[in-house]
Order: C-alpha cells, then sequence, then structure tokens
C-alpha cells in the first residue's frame, strides 16, 4: 500500500451519479478514478491497482458481475475488496454478488452517498 490517500475506482456508466460518488468521496479525502463500462473498469483495476473498487452491475461493454469473475480470478488484483454499488436488489442478484467475492452489496436506492463512504472507510480505513 502507498502513503497518500487511498485510491478508489468507481466503475458507473451514469455521469450524474459518478460525479456525486466521486465529489463525495473526494471531500473524503479519497483519491477517485472513474471507469464508464465494465471494460474500462478491469482495464483500470489491473493498471491502477486501486485499494477499493465500487462496481456497478449493469454497465456497457461487460456487466459487473462479469468484471468480479475476471478481477478475482487475476491473482494480482483478487485481493481489492469490490463492493457492488447497483440498483439491482433481487436476492438472487445480491447472492451471486457476495458468492462471487464482492465485499459488500449496496443498493443505491437504499444508500445516500455519506452511508457508502461509511461502508469504504469501515473496510479500507
Amino acid at each position: 500500500m502507498t502513503d497518500g490517500p487511498k485510491l478508489i475506482l468507481l466503475v458507473e456508466d451514469d455521469s450524474f451519479l459518478s460525479n456525486i460518488y466521486k465529489t463525495k468521496f473526494e471531500m473524503e479525502g479519497y483519491k477517485v478514478i472513474v471507469a464508464t463500462d465494465g471494460e474500462a473498469g478491469l482495464t483500470f483495476a489491473k493498471t491502477k491497482n486501486p485499494d477499493l473498487i465500487l462496481l456497478d452491475i449493469l454497465l456497457p461493454k461487460m456487466d459487473g458481475f462479469s468484471v468480479l469473475k475476471e478481477i478475482k480470478a487475476d491473482e494480482k488484483i483478487k485481493k481489492i475488496p469490490v463492493i457492488l454499488l447497483t440498483n439491482l436488489g433481487q436476492k438472487d442478484d445480491v447472492s451471486k454478488g457476495l458468492e462471487l467475492g464482492a465485499a459488500d452489496y449496496l443498493i443505491k436506492a437504499h444508500f445516500k452517498p455519506s452511508e457508502t463512504v461509511a461502508k469504504v472507510r469501515k473496510i479500507i480505513g
């Protein structure tokens, strides 16, 4: 781990939402990089080695479950905690996300950005 601000990779295709989260996390002292589709998210995960990944499930090019699978199958990045941040609230989706190795599963509608920051802080400090 490097000293300095923790790096969060936010994989979110809704630019309005990603801006809200990015601003909130930066106000809390985190560095944030945003990927707007699953493929870019996976590439950033491999090249930027973030401290934590916030991952939407419904994404262009590659869905969040596929991205999560790829991350967890990659020796170099599989230890990066991934929090699924999505509007898919079905029990099956939640179970699938956690089985695939997500550290947590947050439903956007149920969590304010400040609560999401609190969850992230709990996981990576």
